[in-house]
């Protein structure tokens, strides 16, 4: 079988620069940001560590609703970590939950296990994300 990898995300939103500011904010890393006049510009920028980006802009093609992308899943080591520091960057990001027995709980996983902590955050377009703990 080939391989296939996810490598580019296109995020739905209204305001470009407000978009790219917010992300470059969240520590994401500007890769492109392309205009061929009024219709159509790209940015493209990476979260640390990430070999798969987001894209966002005017004219890509597609007609998704802004804020309409949900459960997008950023992988840390330490999800409460990477919180504090998305925290200290300015971006609004919920406490740390977890669930047991398919109830959510606030706070860590008690036991740090794996794919069981978590915290959400949107973007100003209210797009979800999701850090989800990995340890390791």
């Amino acid at each position: 079988m080939v391989d296939l990898r996810i490598e580019l995300l296109v995020i739905p939103l209204t305001d470009v620069v407000r978009a790219r500011a917010f992300y470059a904010a969240a520590g994401f890393a500007l890769d492109v940001d392309h205009s061929t006049g009024d219709d159509f510009r790209i940015v493209q920028m990476t979260p640390p560590g990430s070999s798969c980006s987001i894209a966002f802009g005017v004219g890509l093609g597609h007609d998704m609703a802004p804020g309409s992308l949900q459960g997008l899943h950023l992988v840390a080591t330490d999800a409460v970590a990477a919180r504090d520091d998305l925290v200290a960057r300015g971006v609004g990001v919920g406490e740390p939950y977890h669930y047991e027995d398919g109830v959510r709980l606030p706070g860590p996983d008690p036991a740090r296990g794996i794919y069981q902590t978590f915290a959400d955050f949107r973007d100003p377009d209210g797009n979800a994300w999701v850090i989800q703990e990995v340890p390791g």
